[in-house]
């Protein structure tokens, strides 16, 4: 296979059945519920990835021409029915798929025999996204268990134009000759991959039992998003608190979504890092089905991109307005203090005294704040205590910003797993 080259700009550290349009996500409601007509278990988000917009070249600027994208995702929920949610939210054109598929995941681009589904929308094998619009596919029986890899493969008959996607998936997608390969298991026909998912912005699932639902949205950066993880490993930290959640608290289902872009700000957009954090609450975190919690990992970018904000009110004024927002929508929401970034290798002007002191000043706040419902003490989890402005060694990836995986998994285990410990109501932040 030949691995398709990405330009990195490497100033990184870090319901169903029918389209919507962006600005439905408006609405004020936090959760969309899937519907069916059964009364056992509840549909839940099970995973999820951020859209962004395509960049100004490579391959989410070139898009697909009569090819099949398989790609690979981690579930962290299990279920007995599933739906997709796929995005043009950043396209200009519509976006047509002759084909979709869902399957179990054997090993790489392979399926396990038997477990290939086809997708309908509304009805229909094909199906049309207009422009800014997203869809759900419709439910169909398919059991899906928290933790094993499914493989989605989507067939496009003609040209896409730019693609909306993931850039950062740190998970192997593989990309076919010309051909509809959607039920193929010829590894042979998928002649490039990327790391990077396209379109696919969720899935969800029905629940097996009627247990009470915890669905646990993760807005970060590139931290959040697995930066410098091991590639198909899934050692996100939000996959290792997944299955400490699930190995710890056994009275309520539990699903983490990762809502991690790499590069990502709470102030700023970038045409490469996406939408600010305060501008994707809506489609990212209030749209994903059962939501009732949300983690807000941010804010260093702000102070390590160009232009630097070292001002710690600003990025505080916008933590609260995430805060708020969340609030507002019956959710619960928790902060987590920021990591050091001394000596990170990708950017020269990235670290600076003045940065620092911005950042030891929003942990402060962090750590004293009434604001949040509670936080989590990240910096504290991997600091150097003989070099505050570093990394430990032993969970340094080796650029001075980004954890390890065993640093991810150190985020996951500072997580005081007491404030998931009881069951929540549902309010006013779930519709039906």
């Amino acid at each position: 296979m030949v691995k398709r080259g990405l330009t990195l700009f490497l100033v990184i550290p870090l319901l169903i059945g029918i389209i919507f349009s962006s600005s439905d996500a408006l609405t004020g409601l936090s959760i969309v519920q899937a519907k069916d007509n059964s009364n056992s278990g509840q549909w839940i988000g099970a995973w999820s990835a951020s859209p962004m917009a395509p960049h100004d070249g490579g391959i989410s600027n070139e898009g697909f021409d009569s090819q099949t994208i398989r790609m690979i995702v981690h579930p962290n929920a299990s279920g007995k029915q599933i739906s997709l949610r796929f995005s043009n939210t950043f396209g200009t054109e519509p976006l047509t798929f002759h084909k979709v598929t869902v399957a179990d995941t054997e090993e790489g681009a392979k399926m396990k025999p038997d477990t290939n589904k086809t997708l309908t929308f509304d009805q229909e094998q094909s199906v049309t996204i207009p422009p800014g619009e997203e869809i759900h596919s419709d439910p169909i029986p398919y059991q899906v268990t928290d933790g094993e890899d499914l493989t989605v493969s989507v067939n496009v008959s003609s040209e896409t134009g730019p693609a909306t996607w993931h850039w950062f998936s740190y998970q192997t997608t593989y990309i076919s000759k010309e051909g509809d390969y959607t039920e193929s298991n010829d590894e042979e026909a998928f002649s490039e991959t990327v790391n990077s998912w396209f379109w696919l912005s969720g899935v969800d699932v029905k629940t097996e039992s009627n247990k009470k639902s915890r669905v646990i949205v993760a807005l970060g950066d590139s931290i959040t998003d697995g930066y410098m993880s091991t590639v198909n490993a899934n050692h996100r930290w939000t996959d290792f608190l997944n299955e400490r959640l699930d190995e710890e608290i056994s009275n309520q289902t539990f699903s983490v979504l990762n809502q991690g872009i790499t590069g990502n700000r709470i102030l700023a957009d970038s045409p490469i890092f996406g939408e600010k954090a305060l501008s994707r609450l809506d489609r990212d975190v209030f749209s994903q089905t059962g939501v009732t919690d949300v983690i807000l990992y941010e804010g260093i970018n702000d102070v390590g991109h160009q232009p630097h904000v070292f001002d710690a009110d600003k990025i505080i004024f916008g933590m609260k307005e995430i805060a708020s927002k969340a609030h507002d929508r019956g959710l619960r929401i928790y902060a987590a203090t920021l990591t050091p970034f001394n000596a990170f290798t990708d950017d020269s002007n990235y670290y600076t005294d003045e940065g620092e002191a911005t950042r030891q000043e929003v942990n402060k706040w962090i750590r004293n704040n009434d604001v949040f419902d509670g936080f989590f003490d990240f910096d504290k989890a991997i600091v150097d205590p003989s070099s505050p402005d570093k990394i430990l060694p032993e969970y340094d990836s080796g650029d001075h910003l980004h954890p390890n995986d065993r640093g991810l998994e150190k985020l996951a285990d500072s997580i005081d797993l007491s404030m998931f410990e009881k069951p929540l109501n549902r309010g006013k932040a779930f519709v039906n």
